[in-house]
């Protein structure tokens, strides 16, 4: 069973489960202030949910590459959409500030 640290919080979930279903479930959101009432709601369309991702993680999918290539985002910049990224191991997942989550902290 794969574990996620988030803000320093371990959380347990199903190999294969989509990431932002894992972190709302738990009361840990992938969104930034507004962000949690206007967002997609998980469709990969507005990119709100981006975060940064170290461990094992599905393929970027067509849908998510298509909308990371969109500014802010920026194909190059490693962010992942927590609703299009399924769980394969144990991650740590970080949230940058800003909207989208694209500001990356220098």
């Amino acid at each position: 069973m794969p574990t996620i640290d988030v803000r320093g919080r371990k959380i347990d979930c199903e190999e294969g489960a989509v990431l932002r279903d894992v972190l709302l479930a738990a009361n840990e959101s992938p969104h930034n202030g507004r962000a949690d009432l206007f967002n997609c709601r998980g469709h990969g369309t507005c990119g709100t949910c981006a975060v940064e991702i170290d461990g094992p993680v599905s393929e970027t999918s067509a849908q998510e590459r298509r909308r990371l290539s969109f500014p802010p985002h920026d194909l190059d910049s490693g962010l992942r959409l927590a609703c299009q990224t399924r769980v394969e191991g144990d991650l740590v997942v970080k949230k940058h500030p800003g909207f989208w989550g694209q500001h990356a902290e220098e």
